[in-house]
């Protein structure tokens, strides 16, 4: 479904990613761990196409889209979920998720995607009408995730969706995710710092240091790699 080739891209005169190559398959759920600044948010705003790509080529569904507008690879099939939520504070939690579904035209398919999104957060839908900068932490995660499935993406980036959160919230958040991966049959791309967490959960994973992918393989092998397991597991 997503296939990166040699990616290079960065800010000014900065390169945060020095020729990157990754694939994402239908139906899986692929994770990318490494330290801070290791370029993995950078990876994500390059396939969303708000961070400019230099060299290379990203193909979604086998077309180039490293040149498209951000606009334009949502209605081809992509969603992000943001590090840090970034919902719309002053909208209420129903607003925001029609936010998320502000380019479909299919009316009843939004409605129905609405009750699925109530259903899988029942909490969003006891807040509907609260504004979305007053809900706790965890609150805001699962707005952020729902206002992305609101697009009805075939392909959802998740940027760091532990971040601040506790772990029984984490460990909440996560159980989601696979829920939306097996019911929704949602092929999903994630970025996390919590690389136990994101590793027992995907199929495949890669290890990113410093702009470079260095490792990659099954999620379980990269789990009892020793270079994983002392570099990003404390084991």
């Amino acid at each position: 479904m997503l296939n990166l080739i040699d990616v290079e891209a960065g800010y000014g005169n900065i390169r945060a990613l020095k020729g990157i190559s990754l694939t994402v398959g239908e139906g899986e759920i692929v994770a990318l761990i490494g330290a801070n600044g290791a370029g993995k948010t950078t990876t994500l705003m390059s396939i969303s196409g708000i961070v400019p790509v230099s060299a290379g080529q990203i193909l979604f569904n086998n077309n180039r889209i490293e040149k498209t507008d951000p606009d334009k690879i949502v209605s081809a099939g992509i969603s992000q979920v943001p590090e840090g939520r970034r919902i719309f504070p002053g909208l209420t939690v129903l607003e925001n998720l029609e936010m998320g579904a502000f380019l479909r035209t299919d009316h009843r398919q939004v409605r129905e995607d609405l009750e699925y999104i109530f259903n899988l957060f029942p909490i969003l839908n006891k807040r509907r009408r609260q504004a979305g900068g007053t809900l706790s932490g965890g609150e805001q995660q699962m707005l952020a995730i729902s206002r992305a499935l609101m697009a009805r993406p075939d392909l959802l980036l998740l940027d760091e969706p532990s971040l601040g959160l506790s772990p029984l919230l984490t460990k909440q958040i996560f159980e989601m995710i696979k829920k939306i991966n097996t019911e929704q049959h949602r092929t999903i791309f994630l970025v996390e710092q919590n690389a136990y967490m994101a590793l027992k959960l995907s199929h495949r994973g890669y290890v990113m240091e410093s702009g470079a992918i260095t490792m990659e393989g099954k999620a379980s092998d990269l789990l009892t790699d020793d270079n994983v397991r002392k570099a990003y597991l404390g084991i």
